[in-house]
């Protein structure tokens, strides 16, 4: 075996000329760099936001009206920081759930299902216990909704562990079965009947909604977020489990021989995600819409693997990407004012989605002399 391979690199060919002779380069790819720089999420925001300025002034319009308008949209006046924020708060608990179980390469892309299970979950008490007080009702709610994202996680990570099942065909499968479960009881056995034949549960009593804070439509679900944001912090940098989880995802060969169990990790890992996943479908339900109802989540669960991805796994990272695409929501709802779709926001997400992994292809070649 040569070094080259050894060392998991695979070298292209040197480029050739067109007279028949060669560069004195030859262009290199590594295979086993795992970490990007740092500067390569940048770069592909701001080459997202270049490639949509030119569809917005292909349909006449100034890029630098759009986003400007974006931009006040979501940050430029107090109602639009806390709707941004609110969006934030699900799409930081999803992304977090995926960034868990990306520390060792599981590609959960299930966390639309997952917090969709955690609503429909949470919901349950509501209708079955819908005299508890609002301590024991919301606690209830969070049990439910956690437990439940938990154990759709688990639907995915038992299948990989035991066999060999791709995680990305079952997590992605989960999804359509959990909307057609939120299909079966908002048009089925919890349809309001006073909800003038509209598919839905019964609106939530107080007792069964999350407190809101300062008097606007941000709940305490942004106090949980930031809370299993820290706990998740102190779990990576300073456990074992966190320890055992960085060597797991840098190398998986190494740390079998190194006696960790990864199957067992794999469960740990989608059973957290999934209950993250969980808590965010209780949150939106009873702190935004107080009703289960079709259209629940926009694609929560499938932006939150951009939100994953653009942090690198970081938790000040997540925070601030949340933040992010959740005005880019927002600010997508303000353009419709000046004769924009509010879709606007989902091309940006798509383009920012292109860019990060062209960009991390791209950053595992290198240029090197020599024949």
């Amino acid at each position: 075996m040569s070094q080259e391979k050894a060392s998991g690199r695979t070298l292209r060919e040197p480029v050739q000329l067109a007279s028949g002779g060669r560069l004195p380069w030859r262009l290199e790819y590594d295979s086993s760099r795992i970490r990007t720089p740092w500067w390569t999420p940048i770069v592909s925001v701001a080459l997202a936001l270049l490639l949509c300025a030119i569809f917005i002034y292909a349909n006449g319009m100034s890029p630098v009206t759009v986003y400007s308008k974006m931009f006040r949209g979501a940050f430029g006046t107090s109602y639009g920081i806390t709707e941004t924020l609110v969006k934030a708060i699900p799409l930081l608990l999803c992304g977090l759930g995926i960034a868990v179980a990306y520390r060792i390469s599981v590609w959960n892309i299930g966390a639309e299902g997952q917090l969709t299970v955690g609503a429909i979950a949470a919901t349950a008490v509501t209708i079955y216990f819908p005299n508890l007080s609002g301590f024991w009702s919301i606690l209830l709610m969070l049990i439910f909704g956690i437990a439940a994202g938990a154990l759709w996680g688990l639907f995915t990570a038992i299948p990989k562990t035991h066999f060999g099942v791709n995680e990305l065909i079952t997590s992605l499968m989960l999804n359509y079965v959990a909307l057609l479960a939120l299909d079966y009881v908002t048009f089925g056995p919890w349809k309001d009947p006073k909800g003038f034949n509209m598919p839905g549960s019964p609106v939530f009593t107080d007792a069964q909604s999350l407190p809101v804070l300062g008097g606007t439509r941000l709940h305490i679900g942004l106090i949980l977020a930031l809370v299993a944001v820290v706990i998740y912090y102190l779990m990576i940098r300073f456990t074992r489990w966190g320890y055992e989880l960085r060597i797991i995802g840098a190398n998986p060969t190494a740390a079998r021989y190194a006696g960790i169990h990864i199957k067992r990790h794999i469960i740990i890992v989608m059973l957290i995600s999934g209950g993250l996943a969980g808590l965010a479908g209780m949150t939106e339900v009873s702190g935004v819409s107080h009703k289960l109802m079709q259209g629940l989540s926009p694609g929560y669960g499938y932006t939150a693997i951009i939100v994953a991805w653009l942090a690198k796994l970081n938790p000040l990272g997540l925070v601030v990407t949340s933040v992010m695409f959740g005005g880019l929501i927002v600010g997508g709802f303000s353009v419709q004012t000046i004769g924009l779709p509010s879709s606007i926001s989902e091309m940006l997400q798509g383009a920012i989605l292109f860019f990060l992994i062209a960009g991390d292809m791209v950053t595992r070649f290198r240029i090197r002399r020599g024949a």
